[in-house]
């Protein structure tokens, strides 16, 4: 059977005593879980003593664990099964460091495929990557402000009107996007206060391809267009997104925290609980201005094309 590892760390700022109180009790774990955020109504159970946990859903599945050894300041390990979608078991540890007064937390899992998986290891490994840096950001959210400001509207379908876009086409690293996303909407607010009667007053994000084994993206960060100008920058493109029915995850929150709606998103169609439309690629609309919300309060529209 393949072996499946996955290692992702995070610094948190707070004391050492405190992230490992948190990571032992799983009372602690619902408020910042990846994938409890992901689905409503989730079954649940915790044991008295907060060492063993179980739950249910239809979309992140079924299974339990259970913490089998913790040293008191900087190791914890537990025991992780998966009832469904399939059977299997897996060793999961959280190590602490101290770091002055911080703390590095570093959460892995070694765990094997079913046989027939075989080909999806890389994969696996991508998507496993990604809950758990979800994951590390809502815990250190949770254990620095004490919440995390990530909620989720399952707003569901509608039609969309279409729209024509200008904007920058852009492909680098995905833990680059925080960087270069901005720099690209600067770029097309500049060129849209010169020429303001073209703009709908929308602003989008649409992704082209998101490989997470190679952890590159490529995207147009872009804005509605009544036309679309002659005189663009060389560096601009223009396009439009057709008129469709669409399926929409309403994210309200922190960017920082956005994966949550798309992570949901991606599930939820590998679950078939709608049917994408090919040809038309998903995006995200910013609800919100950014430079007049507060940044945990931002509202983002994940949205995707179906039949």
């Amino acid at each position: 059977m393949p072996k499946i590892n996955v290692t992702r760390s995070a610094t948190i700022n707070s004391p050492i005593d405190s992230v490992y109180s948190k990571l032992n009790d799983f009372n602690h774990w619902a408020s910042w879980s990846p994938w409890l955020i992901m689905e409503d109504g989730v079954t649940v159970n915790i044991a008295e003593d907060a060492k063993y946990y179980s739950w249910k859903g239809s979309r992140v599945g079924e299974g339990n664990m259970s913490i089998t050894l913790e040293d008191g300041s900087n190791n914890i390990e537990y025991d992780l099964t998966f009832l469904k979608p399939w059977k299997s078991e897996a060793k999961v540890k959280f190590m602490l460091s101290d770091n002055n007064e911080r703390t590095t937390v570093t959460w892995s899992m070694d765990s094997k495929l079913p046989f027939f998986m075989f080909w999806m290891k890389k994969m696996m490994e991508g998507f496993i990557g990604m809950d758990y840096e979800r994951g590390l950001n809502m815990l250190k959210d949770y254990i620095e402000v004490g919440e995390v400001k990530s909620n989720l509207e399952w707003k569901g379908e509608s039609d969309f009107p279409g729209t024509q876009y200008i904007g920058i086409k852009t492909t680098c690293r995905i833990d680059k996007m925080d960087e270069a996303m901005p720099d690209d909407f600067a770029k097309i607010e500049l060129f849209i206060k010169n020429n303001e009667a073209l703009a709908t007053g929308a602003a989008y994000s649409i992704y082209h391809n998101w490989d997470i084994v190679k952890r590159q993206a490529t995207y147009t960060a872009c804005v509605g267009v009544t036309s679309i100008p002659e005189d663009l920058p060389e560096d601009f493109v223009s396009g439009e997104i057709p008129a469709t029915r669409v399926y929409t995850l309403r994210h309200t929150g922190k960017y920082d925290h956005l994966g949550n709606a798309w992570s949901t998103m991606m599930a939820m169609a590998r679950g078939k609980e709608f049917k994408t439309k090919r040809g038309i690629h998903p995006w995200e609309q910013y609800i919100t201005n950014p430079q007049e919300t507060e940044s945990d309060a931002h509202i983002t529209d994940v949205v995707f094309a179906i039949k």
